[in-house]
């Protein structure tokens, strides 16, 4: 067994395994099934929305509500530049354009102001805005409370990226609930997993059955294979919706563990010239399920984030830097961008540390032991 320490291991427990043990005998081994009628109803009741649907990934959940928010060639979505690229891919598989905003410095999400003044800017020059994509940086909400009444205001549906925030929540709201629809990763890395997987989620009841209808290949309903529109195989197996219901009732655990360990970090560093993104206590109006731990390096640390995730690995310790925001990306090289510098100052000096559930004291001693050092020691 490796001694290395992962950035966000799966916590895979023996309930997941009864889990999949319950989903072979049943005899549902292909896609769909009861269990992922049960997966959605409960995903569905925690987030506080009317209906989900379960899907192979938080990208085709995105390229699904995209597709019936309208985005298509001549069109444009506007989305948090400093994201993981599947955001944004998701758009571009619409034909769309992706317009990229930036960020606010205190916690990577998107700045609301910059926001409204693209689809202003957008609007004034003829431009069909079909959507905001908001994403929920590492597991914290973005200022929804500005955003939704910003959107309202100029017509332009919310669609939000939830990929990595399932359990956090603004102003007593949970992540997932926001706007239009939004979307969920259960990918392996995620607060919770499926092995690989997404969720579609809304209150449109009208959107999640075109979705539905869509995911599964667009299949008419006769007795052959009839299809008058391209569709996805897009569904999500029985199998691994078994999973995510083990991992469901487990969840409330796993973020506090993910929360105990952002604590940790932020206790023994606070020496150092860090500061953390977002709050390292969750307070009545956000609530973070801390997925990753996030934290941006002081100027007088002399040691760069490359510098800093090679001594990690050296050690067996997994560290990243933080999203390298999209407008920096070769692949969207030629795409519109609203900017202020924060994401470029974020990716600059921000890294990740492991924030798994699965994670053991003893290896969290191990992680804030040979992380201090290497920042004491970089210290002027």
């Amino acid at each position: 067994m490796s001694d290395r320490i992962f950035m966000s291991k799966a916590d895979i427990s023996d309930t997941e395994e009864e889990a999949v043990r319950r989903a072979i005998r049943s005899g549902w081994v292909a896609p769909l099934g009861p269990e992922v009628d049960a997966f959605e109803a409960e995903v569905a009741e925690r987030v506080g929305v009317e209906g989900a649907l379960a899907l192979s990934s938080g990208t085709a959940a995105l390229h699904l509500a995209l597709l019936e928010l309208g985005a298509k060639p001549g069109t444009a979505v506007v989305v948090s530049s400093m994201t993981f690229a599947a955001s944004a891919n998701a758009i571009a598989y619409t034909g769309a354009e992706p317009v990229f905003i930036d960020s606010r410095e205190s916690d990577g999400n998107i700045d609301p102001q910059l926001l409204f003044e693209a689809i202003d800017a957008l609007r004034a020059e003829g431009k069909h805005v079909v959507a905001a994509m908001t994403v929920d940086l590492v597991g914290k909400c973005c200022d929804y409370t500005t955003i939704e009444q910003g959107l309202a205001e100029r017509g332009v549906p919310l669609l939000e990226d939830a990929a990595e925030a399932l359990g956090a929540s603004h102003g007593g709201r949970q992540a997932g609930s926001f706007g239009y629809a939004a979307a969920l990763s259960f990918n392996g890395n995620k607060i919770m997993t499926t092995s690989g997987g997404g969720m579609l989620l809304s209150n449109n009841q009208d959107l999640l059955g075109r979705a539905r209808y869509l995911s599964t290949q667009a299949r008419q309903p006769v007795p052959w294979y009839e299809h008058t529109e391209i569709g996805y195989n897009y569904r999500l197996s029985n199998i691994l919706a078994a999973i995510g219901r083990a991992q469901h009732d487990r969840l409330d655990d796993m973020i506090a563990k993910r929360r105990e360990i952002r604590r940790a970090y932020a206790e023994a560093f606070a020496d150092l010239d860090v500061r953390f993104l977002g709050n390292t206590n969750s307070d009545g109006n956000e609530v973070e399920n801390c997925w990753l731990t996030g934290l941006v390096l002081g100027d007088s640390l002399a040691i760069t984030p490359d510098a800093l995730t090679q001594a990690m690995d050296d050690a067996d310790i997994e560290v990243r830097r933080l999203w390298k925001p999209m407008h920096l990306q070769p692949v969207f090289a030629d795409a519109r961008s609203m900017l202020n510098g924060a994401s470029e100052k974020l990716f600059a000096r921000g890294i990740t540390l492991p924030s798994g559930s699965s994670l053991d004291d003893a290896a969290l001693d191990r992680v804030i032991t040979t992380f201090g050092n290497l920042l004491r020691s970089a210290s002027n």
